[in-house]
């Protein structure tokens, strides 16, 4: 199946390199030198030159990208990459976003709260926005202690938010 691992951002520096929202948890393997990527928009297979860090931002080059200008092409489009859904994660932890959206949320007690909407892969953390009907979405973050449970086959997450966080 094929997976969101990484968004182009802005070019850097004068030689093709550009940077990149990460979208995977192990970009040593998704994002290695010689990889060959989807990209979305569709502009055909990239595959990566030169793979580093800077400042914390990775840094990416590709083949046949030779300058700013060309890789600015390809400033907001993702990169995907063929993955084993099948395959166990390091951590019982382990999710992908598309096994999470449209999962039904509720609290411990069973009252239906809505439907995750989006995995934000936020600086802090991870952040599941959820939509709520007739309310304002909610975020919360996606952390053990306000999400318990988390049944990828029922479609069903179980949230113990903090004393207001819910109001609208």
């Amino acid at each position: 199946m094929l997976l969101v691992v990484a968004r182009v951002g802005r070019a850097h520096g004068l030689k093709g390199e550009a940077t990149v929202e990460l979208r995977t948890d192990d970009p040593d393997s998704r994002l290695a030198v010689g990889a060959k990527l989807f990209t979305e928009p569709d502009q055909g297979l990239v595959t990566i030159a030169r793979a580093r860090f800077h400042s914390g931002t990775m840094l990416l080059t590709f083949e046949g990208f030779e300058d700013r200008t060309q890789v600015e092409r390809l400033r907001n489009t993702l990169l995907l990459a063929e993955v084993d859904i099948d395959a166990p994660g390091e951590d019982e932890d382990d999710f992908h976003d598309y096994q999470l959206i449209d999962a039904r949320v509720e609290l411990e007690d069973g009252t239906h709260v809505g439907i995750i909407r989006e995995v934000l892969h936020l600086p802090a953390q991870d952040t599941l926005a959820i939509m709520r009907e007739g309310l304002d979405e909610l975020l919360i973050p996606f952390v053990r202690e306000l999400v318990p449970v988390v049944d990828t086959k029922a479609r069903r997450v179980v949230i113990t938010p903090p004393v207001g966080m819910m109001e609208a």
